[in-house]
């Protein structure tokens, strides 16, 4: 519980630095001794509350949102920020548990508890929406992972992952180019469909995620690739969820009849 403390805490400061670097470029409506007062509140309420808050939700923004979308999209002229919480979503506890579902693992109740507050970044050229950038927060076997996803905000197919924060002993690996460009162009569908063909077909070539090469196979730090995968579709799962009207959940459905009709096909035989 100690060290949970002291990673919210860090968290804390991170996001101050983030309101710091905004405030520069865009001011903040309460000012910069307002706001830096706020957050100094924040980090005494929590060494005040202990235990009992370092169990509170801890949700994952750009530390530097600014510099970030300039980089991903050179043509950006302003953006967007806004934030996504399920426990202040109209059926939420219906999507959190969809969520689960989706995933296909537990939801760490520190980084991916029902109040976890999400931050979907919208970028403009002018008045079009030229992309989408959206992260979260998993835990690795090193600690902390923070993966980054920017967005085609029409196909909803990756244009780039990156890492924020990877606390891993494979770091180097999994932050190569080698590795992370293996995720453009894919799809929550390619994931869906992905948790058929890993059953039925091993080595079908339809199987876009089977084609991902794993950088530390048998070595240490593989728990954190595949935090790093599971961080992907959580990714891709919040977005279908907040941005794109859940396009992509015919394909989940379609995945789970197929597997129930090959279970009970194997039953009766």
């Amino acid at each position: 519980m100690q060290r949970r403390a002291e990673k919210f805490a860090e968290l804390i400061r991170d996001r101050a630095k983030s309101i710091r670097t905004v405030q520069r470029k865009y001011p903040l409506p309460c000012g910069r001794r307002s706001a830096l007062h706020f957050i100094g509140l924040s980090f005494f309420a929590l060494l005040c509350l202990g235990p009992r808050a370092a169990s509170a939700a801890v949700g994952c923004a750009l530390s530097n949102p600014v510099q970030d979308l300039k980089y991903l999209y050179p043509q950006m002229t302003s953006y967007k920020e806004e934030l996504r919480d399920f426990s202040k979503m109209k059926d939420g506890r219906a999507l959190y548990r969809a969520l689960n579902e989706r995933l296909g693992s537990d939801l760490d109740q520190l980084y991916e508890g029902y109040g976890t507050p999400y931050t979907v970044y919208t970028i403009f050229k002018g008045n079009e929406i030229i992309g989408l950038v959206h992260g979260v927060n998993v835990p690795g076997e090193g600690g902390l992972i923070q993966v980054i996803l920017s967005m085609d905000p029409k196909s909803g197919a990756i244009r780039r992952v990156f890492f924020q924060r990877l606390e891993s002993r494979a770091a180097q690996a999994l932050r190569r180019n080698e590795f992370l460009d293996q995720f453009s162009q894919l799809t929550l569908a390619d994931f869906y469909q992905h948790d058929y063909y890993q059953i039925a077909e091993p080595s079908s070539p339809k199987d876009r995620i089977a084609r991902i090469r794993n950088p530390v196979a048998g070595d240490k730090g593989t728990g954190d690739y595949d935090a790093t995968i599971r961080g992907v579709r959580k990714n891709l799962i919040l977005l279908d969820f907040f941005v794109y009207n859940r396009r992509a959940e015919p394909f989940y459905q379609q995945t789970r009849s197929k597997l129930a009709r090959m279970k009970s096909l194997r039953k009766a035989n």
